[in-house]
């Protein structure tokens, strides 16, 4: 690592502070940046990996008499569950989802509340499982992917981004300080010029959505603050976090089963008393604790509006009768509502299609700034130590390593992604733990491109790989129309728009990976160096 100079200017400390901010977390940071992208699309997402949910029943139905079918399924299939779980149907969610925790045994020792969560889905007009409804995480994994990271323990995988996204936040600022015509140069493109050219990619991602990129990495650190910052927490609940969390979300406190068996009140009347206080919005999730219990509760929250925070309403309700018990929410604090809107602006929740589009978009500028500053570094220190390589006859391993990190994430992690979307249709619809067969196919498809990456990080496998994630983005739409029938030829014209919506932006992306592997493969003019030089420093240099 380079050193700072006694005395040199704020401008040279700022690219020195930049590089390095950037450069040590780039691998991680685009991979969050890539699944926070997906997140803004994930109701979409999940619907195109449930075919069996494109031509579910959409029109105008009673939220009462749906929470109510729901109820009726799970009274029927989980009566001794801790608790249950409904999500009603929405314009981006056509069928009601149910989830229920299932009570500890001993084989669930230890694997906490994850591994005893059920789900199904069902069919909103009868209240029934879909028939075939195959087993999936859909976006949902790729949003938990983005600040868990999967295979890491969560409040590590929540350290680990946190600190990346600090990282993120330095670099900005100390990019926006270093290039003093930085707006300049958004509009200035050199192309097969080496590191000029990925400066100019760089700057004119870093610029097109430069308030995004200020935005969603300052949000992203607020979104866990407590868990970065927990002290305040820990002097005024006197380490009750529970008791904290529970004000802060407008939510019900956890209660304890009695020892006397009850019959839950209907949950239609419920539904509509609270719709009557929110000025006929509907609810959009309903929990119910300890269900076939005296001390059963039951929390309905408030749809989602077009307010920017994630503080919703909340109604608690006697689950034995009925009866009101709390009105949450409805009145926050100064720096709650705050912290609320910080939280809204990240998720995004409150976008309607046209401006989450615009966040899609601006996430992937995200994703590629960060991809052409790492490649940048890279090429640079090729084009430094090109002398020296010619020398030797090998590529110093630092620099190799970089190189082969940069190929095996940027890359790799696209035909990841691909592999993911491909094995939900590929894998049998009634497998076993199906959903997490789809999860291994995403990482056994980078971990195969990270090896290849490793082995041979030249340009030529910079190709290979381009080529091969551009190949399998482009063909989705192609093996959905063979293993489905909704096809673009009829989600056109008869919906669901938002499977034709992800079929037509994959394809796009699968256009743009494959772009960028044919200018791969054209050389520009190299005039300065010696015949042996030249070939040596371009080798591996994208």
């Amino acid at each position: 690592m380079a050193e700072l100079k006694k005395g040199q200017g704020l401008r040279q400390s700022m690219a020195w502070l930049h590089t390095w901010s950037g450069l040590l977390v780039c691998w991680v940071l685009f991979l969050v940046f890539c699944g926070g992208t997906a997140s803004y699309v994930k109701d979409e997402i999940s619907l195109w990996m449930k075919p069996e949910l494109h031509a579910s029943w959409e029109g105008d139905v009673s939220a009462a008499d749906v929470a109510q079918r729901a109820y009726a399924y799970l009274q029927r299939e989980a009566p001794g569950a801790e608790r249950w779980f409904i999500n009603l149907p929405d314009a981006r969610r056509p069928a009601i989802s149910v989830f229920w925790l299932r009570k500890p045994g001993p084989a669930d020792a230890g694997k906490g509340n994850r591994a005893r969560l059920e789900s199904r889905t069902l069919d909103a007009r009868t209240g029934m499982p879909i028939p075939g409804a195959r087993d999936t995480r859909g976006g949902e994994f790729l949003y938990r992917l983005h600040f868990d990271l999967h295979y890491i323990p969560a409040v590590q995988a929540r350290w680990i981004v946190g600190i990346c996204a600090m990282f993120m936040l330095v670099a900005i600022i100390s990019g926006v300080i270093t290039h003093r015509r930085i707006f300049t140069d958004f509009f200035t493109f050199r192309p097969r010029k080496g590191p000029r050219s990925w400066l100019d990619a760089h700057n004119a991602m870093a610029v097109l959505a430069l308030p995004f990129h200020l935005m969603i990495t300052y949000t992203g650190l607020v979104t866990l603050l407590f868990m970065y910052m927990p002290w305040g927490i820990q002097a005024v609940y006197k380490g009750d976090e529970k008791a904290f969390t529970a004000e802060l979300a407008a939510r019900a406190p956890r209660v304890k089963a009695a020892n006397e068996a009850a019959v839950l009140a209907p949950i239609a009347p419920m539904v509509e008393q609270a719709m009557a206080r929110w000025h006929g919005t509907p609810p959009q999730r309903i929990a119910v604790e300890q269900p076939s219990n005296a001390n059963a509760t039951v929390s309905l929250t408030r749809a989602e509006s077009r307010d920017i925070g994630t503080t919703l309403p909340v109604m608690v309700f006697s689950g034995a009768t009925g009866v009101v018990q709390a009105a949450l929410g409805e009145s926050v604090a100064a720096a709650s509502a705050t912290r609320s809107t910080m939280v809204g602006l990240h998720v995004a929740h409150f976008a309607p299609p046209l401006l989450r589009a615009l966040f899609f978009v601006s996430g992937l500028a995200g994703a590629l700034m960060v991809a052409t500053g790492a490649l940048l570094w890279a090429v640079k220190t090729r084009q430094s130590h090109a002398k020296r390589i010619a020398a030797i006859g090998r590529v110093p391993s630092g620099l190799r390593l970089v190189e082969a990190l940069n190929l095996g994430v940027i890359a790799g992690l696209p035909i990841a992604f691909a592999a993911y979307f491909w094995a939900n249709r590929l894998l049998p619809a009634d497998m076993a733990q199906r959903s997490g067969m789809e999860i291994r196919a995403f990482f056994s498809a980078w971990a195969v491109a990270a090896l290849l990456a490793q082995w041979k990080p030249t340009r030529e496998m910079w190709r290979v790989l381009l080529w091969t994630g551009a190949g399998l983005f482009a063909g989705l739409p192609v093996l959905n129309a063979i293993t489905t029938t909704s096809h673009l030829g009829v989600t056109l014209r008869h919906g669901p728009i938002a499977v034709a919506g992800f079929d037509l932006t994959v394809l796009a992306i699968g256009i743009g990976i494959g772009a960028a592997a044919w200018m791969l493969g054209k050389r520009g003019p190299e005039k300065r160096a010696a015949p042996a030089v030249r070939h040596r420093a371009a080798e591996v240099s994208p």
